[in-house]
């Protein structure tokens, strides 16, 4: 089982098992890690754009809190913390397995860092 650590500068950590709902779009993330960006906010979503695309793979148009997704049109990574659902399909790639409460404090521009976890 794979895993992602997510660092929020100043507001904590999490973790995402990934799961092999879309084995292609997590390999590509995971194959790039570190990465570095900048959080934006769209309801109970984090997201930020990761600096390359991926192709639809499995595409879902529903979310639950605690995913962890690819969002093919913005080239975007994002997590699901409440009850927000996607803009438009995306591609799951797991779920949020500890520090889930980290999310609803996260604001716009926060420093976040993705590694292996």
């Amino acid at each position: 089982m794979a895993y992602i650590e997510i660092f929020v500068d100043g507001k904590g950590s999490a973790r995402a098992e990934i799961d092999d709902r879309n084995p292609r779009t997590a390999a590509e993330i995971i194959g790039r890690l570190p990465l570095e960006a900048r959080a934006q906010l769209w309801g109970e979503e984090v997201y930020f754009s990761l600096p390359f695309g991926l192709a639809d793979e499995n595409p879902s148009p529903s979310s639950e809190a605690g995913d962890v997704s690819f969002w093919t049109p913005g080239s975007a990574f994002c997590i699901f913390f409440g009850r927000t659902q996607p803009y438009s399909a995306v591609n799951h790639i797991g779920r949020i397995v500890s520090g889930l409460d980290v999310f609803p404090g996260v604001e716009a521009g926060d420093r976040i860092v993705l590694r292996k976890g």
